[in-house]
C-alpha cells in the first residue's frame, strides 16, 4: 500500500514510519512546514510543505495514498499554548486541507488521530464513543471540531474516514523535546533531582506507544470497519500519585512522590472495548514496566535529555570549563610579553649600529601584533613599548629629561595612532571574512538541499520510469516469461521454471523440490550452490513453521532472518495435493512483503501450468514412450530425457549420473526390473545403443553414485559410469 504520514517530527511519527516500512508498504511523509528536518525516520518521499500550501492537493495526486495518517492531536507543528492562540484555527484550516486533498484522490482511508482531551470534568463512568464530548480547552474543543467535521465530510462525500481517539499516549523518548507528557516529564524532573509529586484524585488511563502504533496499523490495513469513531485506550485506572511514585522506584528514588492535591477531583478513563472486540486486539505490557522501560532508557541517555546547566558536572569538567576561557584570553598577552624581551635587546643593539639606528623597532612591534591579534593587543604591545622606550631613553639621558622631551609624546602618539588604526582595519577585515564564510557556509547548506530535492526527485522519476517501462509487476510480463516454457522440450520444464523464477523474483538463489510420498520433497532444480542448502531430500512435513505455512496454501516469508529457512518459499497444488515446492533462498528485506508473496503465488501457478501440460503430453504418448511392460523407457525417449538432465547439469541447474549396466545373462526386461528395484523413484531407467540398460540417477553425485552401483553389483549386475555425453 501506498500510505501517507502527515505530521511534524516526533518519537511518535518515526514509530509509526517504522512500522509501516517493516510491513512492507511505501510510505511518504508531509511535514506540515517547509523547513528541513533530519530527525525524521527515512522514507520513500518527503514533501515539506504546510498544510495551508496549494501544493497539498498535488501532493496527494502525486502519492494516491491508499492510507493517509493524519498525528492531529499528536503534530508537533502545533503548539497548544496560551500564548498561541490563532493554534486551533490553524489547526481547523490544516484539516480542511487535508480533508479537501483527499478528497481529489477519490480513493483510499483517512485517519485522524484525536486525544481524551475532548472530555472534561469528572465521569465516574468509563467513557464509550457514544459519549458526548465535552471540552474545557481550546485544544480539546478544536479536536472536538474536527472529529465532527471528519465525521460529516465522510458522511457528506461518501469517503472512509476515521477517527481514533487516543488517551494520555506516552513512550520512550528520543529527544529532549519529547518529554511532553506526564510520565516523561516526571521522569525529566527525577534526572533534574527535583522532588516529584502527584494529584491521587486524578484518574485517568494511558497508552503505551507500541500499542498505539499496532492498533493505528491495524486499523490502516483492515479491509473494512463498522464504525468511524474508536477509542484508544488502556482502560486501566491510574492516579497521577501511582505513576509519580513508579517512576521515582525506577529511577532509584528513596523518598516517595509528594501528594498535591489539585482543586478539584477528576476522572476520564475511555472504554476500548469497541475496537478490542471488532479487531481482537490486546495490550502488550502494563503501565508500570512500561514506566520502567522510559526511564532505564533516559538514566542511561542523559545527556540528551539534560542541558549543560542541568548536567551535574564532574570536578575535572568544572576545571575545564572555569579555565578554559580564561587560558584562551590570556595566550595573547603572554606572546606579547615573550616578544617584548628580545625586541627590547634588538632595539638597543639597533641604536648603537650605523645602519639600523634609524630602523624603529618598537613601532615594528607594535604592527606586528596589530596585524596578527587586532586592536586588543595593538593597545597592550603599544603599553609596554612606550615603558621600553622610556627605560632605554632614561638610561642614556636621564629621566627627567626624556620626560620634558616633547618628541617622546609625539612618538608616542604616533605609535598608538599607528597600532590601533593597524589594529582596526584588521578587525574590520576579520569581521568580513567571517561574515563571508558564514554566507558560505549558508549557501553550501541551501545548495546541499537543492541538490537532496533534486536527487529526491530524480530517484523518484527513475523508478516510475523503470516500473513503466520493465513493468516487473505486471501480470502481462509474467505470462510472457512464463508461456515461453512451452517452447522448451517437456522434460526440461522444470529445470528452466527456476532459471523463470529466479528471473521474475530477482533472486539468484532458487530451488524446485518435487513432493513424493506426501512426506518427503527431492530436489529437482536449483539455480546456485547456496540454493542446494537445504538438502537434497527432506521431510518437508517436520520443517516447523515452513511446513505449517505450505499446508495452509500460504507463502512462507522469513521475517526472523533464521539462516536454516529460505527468505520465501510457496507449495504449487494440484487437485488440493502438493506437487511442488519452491524455495528464494536470496531475497532483499525489502521486498519481503505481502505483495511480494502474492507475486511469488501467481508466477508459481503461471509455471505449474506449464508443468502440467508437460505430464499431460508424456502421459498421452506413455505407449510409445515405454518398453518391456512400462520397466524401461524407449532409446528415443530416454535419450531425450537424459538429454535434458545432462544440458541442465552443464548449465549448473542440477546434478546427474548416467550409469550403464550389462549382465552375462538375462534378458533386457529381467535387467530392466533388477535395475528398477535398486532404485528411488525418481531415477530413471532406459535403453541405449541397441539392448544397453542405463540408469539415470538425478541430483546424484559421483561418490553418491557409487553406492547405487555397489547395490548393482551386489545384485550380479556389471556396470560402469557413462563418460560420453553424446546424446
Amino acid at each position: 500500500m501506498n500510505i501517507l504520514l502527515v505530521g511534524g517530527s516526533s518519537g511518535f511519527m518515526n514509530r509509526l514510519i517504522q512500522k509501516m516500512k517493516k510491513e512492507g508498504h511505501r510510505v511518504c511523509l508531509l511535514t506540515g512546514n517547509r523547513f528541513k528536518d533530519s530527525s525524521y525516520n527515512r522514507v520513500f518521499e518527503s514533501y515539506r510543505f504546510s498544510y495551508d500550501s496549494e501544493s497539498v492537493g498535488r501532493v496527494f495526486e502525486s502519492v494516491a495514498p491508499d492510507v493517509t495518517v493524519f498525528l492531529g492531536a499528536y503534530d508537533a507543528n502545533f503548539h497548544w499554548s496560551e500564548e498561541q492562540r490563532n493554534t486551533p484555527a490553524q489547526f481547523m484550516k490544516g484539516l480542511i486541507s487535508l480533508l479537501m486533498g483527499f478528497r481529489g484522490v477519490g480513493k483510499g482511508r483517512f485517519i485522524f488521530l484525536s486525544s481524551d482531551e475532548v472530555y472534561g470534568g469528572d465521569h465516574d463512568q468509563d467513557l464509550t464513543e457514544k459519549d458526548e464530548p465535552r471540552p474545557d480547552t481550546a485544544k480539546g474543543m478544536a479536536l472536538a471540531q474536527g472529529e465532527k467535521l471528519c465525521e460529516s465530510f465522510g458522511r457528506m462525500m461518501e469517503r472512509d474516514i476515521v477517527v481514533l481517539r487516543l488517551q494520555h499516549l506516552y513512550g520512550i523518548p528520543q529527544r529532549r523535546t519529547d518529554c511532553n507528557e506526564s510520565v516523561t516529564w516526571l521522569c525529566l524532573e527525577a534526572l533534574r533531582g527535583n522532588a516529584l509529586s502527584g494529584d491521587g484524585d486524578r484518574k485517568l488511563a494511558m497508552l503505551f506507544e507500541s500499542d498505539a502504533v499496532e492498533y493505528i496499523y491495524q486499523t490502516a490495513s483492515c479491509p473494512g470497519h463498522r464504525s468511524w469513531l474508536y477509542n484508544l485506550s488502556s482502560s486501566v485506572e491510574t492516579s497521577e500519585l501511582e505513576v509519580a511514585g513508579w517512576v521515582g522506584a525506577a529511577m532509584g528514588r528513596e523518598e516517595g512522590p509528594v501528594p498535591a492535591p489539585g482543586p478539584d477531583a477528576r476522572r476520564c478513563v475511555l472504554s476500548n472495548r469497541r475496537f478490542m472486540q471488532e479487531f481482537s486486539a490486546i495490550l502488550r505490557g502494563d503501565t508500570q514496566s512500561n514506566i520502567e522501560k522510559i526511564a532505564a532508557y533516559m538514566k542511561a541517555h542523559q545527556d540528551v535529555f539534560l542541558t549543560e546547566m542541568e548536567r551535574t558536572p564532574t570536578l575535572w569538567e568544572r576545571i575545564k570549563r572555569g579555565a578554559g576561557g580564561v587560558i584562551n584570553a590570556l595566550i595573547p598577552f603572554a606572546e606579547n610579553l615573550l616578544c617584548f624581551i628580545p625586541v627590547y635587546f634588538l632595539n638597543a643593539w639597533a641604536a648603537g649600529s650605523g645602519y639600523a639606528s634609524r630602523l624603529d623597532i618598537w613601532l615594528l612591534y607594535v604592527l606586528l601584533f596589530s596585524v596578527v591579534h587586532g586592536q586588543h593587543q595593538a593597545l597592550f604591545s603599544a603599553l609596554l613599548a612606550t615603558v621600553g622606550y622610556f627605560l632605554q631613553q632614561s638610561s642614556a639621558r636621564g629621566g627627567f629629561e626624556v620626560a620634558v622631551d616633547y618628541t617622546t609624546y609625539v612618538w608616542i602618539a604616533q605609535l598608538f595612532i599607528v597600532g590601533l588604526l593597524v589594529g582596526y582595519l584588521r578587525d574590520q577585515i576579520q569581521s568580513l571574512k567571517d561574515e563571508a564564510a558564514d554566507e558560505q557556509e549558508y549557501l553550501s547548506d541551501q545548495l546541499t538541499d537543492i541538490r537532496s530535492i533534486n536527487a529526491s526527485n530524480v530517484r523518484v522519476k527513475d523508478a516510475l520510469t523503470t516500473q513503466i517501462l520493465n513493468q516487473n509487476d505486471s501480470i502481462g510480463k509474467v505470462y510472457y516469461v512464463t508461456s515461453s516454457l512451452n517452447q522448451v522440450m517437456p522434460e526440461e520444464v522444470l529445470f528452466r521454471a527456476a532459471q523463470m523464477l529466479g528471473e521474475l523474483m530477482e533472486s539468484r538463489d532458487v530451488a524446485v523440490y518435487t513432493v513424493s510420498n506426501r512426506d518427503y520433497a527431492r530436489l529437482f532444480s536449483y539455480t546456485s550452490p547456496l540454493a542446494k542448502q537445504g538438502g537434497g531430500s527432506i521431510r518437508y512435513r517436520e520443517l516447523g513453521k515452513l511446513s505449517e505455512a505450505l499446508e495452509n496454501h500460504k507463502v512462507f516469508i522469513n521475517r526472523e532472518l533464521d539462516e536454516q529457512y529460505p527468505m520465501m518459499a510457496s507449495a504449487i497444488y494440484s487437485d488440493d495435493e502438493m506437487q511442488t515446492i519452491v524455495m528464494i533462498w536470496s531475497l532483499p528485506w525489502e521486498r519481503m512483503t505481502l505483495g511480494q508473496a502474492d507475486y511469488l503465488v501467481v508466477c508459481g501457478y503461471l509455471i505449474q501450468n506449464a508443468v502440467v501440460h508437460a505430464n499431460r503430453y508424456l502421459a498421452t504418448l506413455r505407449d510409445s514412450r515405454y518398453v518391456e511392460d512400462g520397466e524401461l523407457l524407449s532409446q528415443e525417449a530416454f535419450r531425450a530425457l537424459a538429454g535434458s538432465f545432462l544440458r541442465a547439469e552443464a548449465d549448473g541447474l542440477t546434478e546427474c549420473s548416467l550409469v550403464e549396466v550389462t549382465s552375462g545373462s538375462g534378458t533386457t526386461a529381467e535387467i530392466g526390473r533388477m535395475v528398477r528395484s535398486a532404485l528411488r523413484a525418481n531415477d530413471y531407467t532406459g535403453t541405449l545403443d541397441g539392448k544397453k540398460v542405463c540408469a539415470l540417477l538425478t541430483n546424484t553425485t559421483l561418490p553418491q553414485a557409487d553406492i547405487v552401483m555397489k547395490r548393482f553389483r551386489e545384485k550380479g549386475l556389471q556396470c560402469r559410469i557413462r563418460e560420453d555425453s553424446g546424446l
